[in-house]
């Protein structure tokens, strides 16, 4: 039996348990992971430096892109060597960061998705008082304030996660350090940790999803009672579809692990589905973002051809 005082690290058991496939999975992380940082640095650059991009929406989608590309970095390279490696050993302290980065940018992320939805309805609905409503200093509070929310949402869950006794194993099931396993290796009373899990991270991922879905429920209404066309709806809603499709992707599978009871968990579900969320969705992102937007498309070309 491990006490307290003799847990200095854990071990992370990894992606899957079949030694056979870790070079697969290790070069499909990698391109992964590669599209990821390329494809969100190229939009965060182009973000930056193309002036016609200084919008309110786009000052949004530059903070997903650096939000995407921090998380993936949080747990993929320790991911990646542990699949070349038999040491797979992490150190208390070095968990502990990865759970508090994890849900900093994680809860992070699911704020600005609320925001970048409210951003779209202002836009559609009120297109003559949106410079005004939604002006760059507002803009910038907004960003300021839901980062410094997810910073002590994260630092809570860490802080707690610290305090725990750990005496049954330093095994994690998982190939990342997240707060559902280390609670299944904690000794003593873990009813406070769930609870707060299940509450306080639940309820930021429940309620942001549905002001999405608000929001997106009121643009339609919006646009059909006036438009009363289909046409013109479809044209309308075409400015969204890259943004719902990013928040179907990122809260499909974080919904799947946070809001369901624990004792429908699974080892192998819950690896799965953290993969959809901290590799594939950030990998994703700046694709969709680039093949259905025609301004990021058209300044990248603009970008491209300037360095020639």
């Amino acid at each position: 039996m491990l006490n307290q005082s003799s847990v200095t690290e854990f071990r992370l058991l990894g992606v899957t348990d079949i030694q056979e496939l870790n070079l697969f999975l290790f070069t499909v992380f990698l391109t992964v992971y590669f599209v990821n940082v390329a494809g969100n640095g190229a939009v965060l650059t182009v973000v930056i430096f193309e002036s016609g991009l200084h919008s309110p929406m786009y000052f949004f989608l530059g903070n997903l892109a650096c939000l995407d590309t921090s998380l993936s970095t949080v747990t993929v390279p320790k991911m990646l060597g542990n699949l070349l490696s038999t040491n797979k050993s992490i150190s208390f302290s070095a968990c502990i960061s990865q759970i508090h980065f994890s849900h900093f940018l994680g809860s992070t992320e699911a704020m600005l998705l609320a925001v970048m939805a409210f951003d779209r309805l202002m836009a559609i609905c009120k297109p003559l008082h949106y410079p005004v409503i939604m002006n760059p200093q507002l803009c910038a509070k907004i960003a300021v304030t839901i980062w410094t929310i997810g910073f002590f949402h994260a630092l809570m869950h860490s802080v707690m996660t610290s305090r725990l006794t750990f005496c049954a194993s330093n095994q994690i099931h998982h190939f990342f350090c997240d707060v559902k396993p280390l609670l299944e290796l904690a000794c003593g009373n873990t009813e406070l940790n769930q609870w707060l899990l299940n509450t306080v991270t639940g309820t930021i991922g429940m309620c942001t999803f549905v002001l999405i879905l608000l929001s997106y429920f009121y643009i339609i209404i919006y646009l059909f009672l006036k438009t009363h066309s289909c046409s013109m709806l479809h044209k309308a809603l075409s400015t969204c579809a890259s943004h719902f499709m990013v928040v179907i992707i990122l809260y499909t599978p974080v919904l799947f692990i946070y809001a369901r009871p624990a004792s429908w968990s699974s080892v192998d579900q819950d690896r799965l589905v953290a993969i959809m969320y901290t590799v594939v969705s950030p990998g994703l992102n700046p694709l969709i973002y680039t093949l259905r937007n025609k301004e990021i498309k058209t300044a990248f070309t603009k970008m491209i051809r300037g360095k020639r």
